[in-house]
């Protein structure tokens, strides 16, 4: 009776080791797919800026933002760093928002095909990036929870399970949109 007991628990124990292993590796999974997807907007990204240069050559400010902004965001990709790269992305967003804007002054750059291409490409991916960070943010509560509830917990700190942070978005993220101010900007 006591063996039967035993290998109950030990049973217990494989299952949840493996549940956990699955779920940790989910939101490694997760993390290599927005990664995937930074690196081909980070490759994307000087096409767009050099198509740009072209035809703006007064708007040197808004492009060097764009191109710091995407420097920060490989920074933080490469680290791992979910909170720095929360931040680098917000600006490297909003410096898209205002580039793309900006090219509404610019008729040719407008009518330009690569230009045309690659804003194209960048909102894809773009979009891409927040279906992803969705996906990544439940696979950390799903890991966090199972890691923190009992017993499942027991079996975590055994084998040092370790929480994962959740990617958030910045403050100005959750603001709302003053549209007024994009058609007259």
């Amino acid at each position: 009776m006591i063996w039967i007991i035993v290998a109950v628990i030990a049973m217990y124990f494989v299952m949840t080791y493996n549940s956990l292993v699955n779920v940790k590796n989910n939101v490694s999974k997760a993390w290599a797919n927005i990664d995937v997807l930074l690196k081909q907007r980070h490759d994307e990204l000087p096409k767009l800026i050099d198509t740009c240069k072209q035809y703006m050559k007064h708007e040197q400010e808004t492009l060097e933002k764009v191109i710091q902004a995407r420097s920060r965001v490989a920074d933080a990709r490469e680290s791992h760093d979910v909170a720095a790269l929360g931040v680098a992305e917000s600006t490297l967003r909003n410096g898209l928002t205002s580039l793309f804007a900006l090219a509404e002054s610019y008729p040719e750059l407008k009518a330009n095909e690569s230009f045309l291409h690659l804003q194209s490409r960048i909102s894809g991916l773009e979009n891409a990036i927040a279906d992803r960070r969705e996906f990544y943010n439940d696979s950390v509560n799903i890991n966090n929870v199972n890691i923190q509830q009992f017993p499942d917990l027991l079996v975590a700190r055994m084998f040092n399970f370790k929480a994962f942070d959740l990617l958030r978005f910045s403050s100005n993220e959750l603001k709302d949109v003053n549209v007024s101010q994009r058609f007259n900007g």
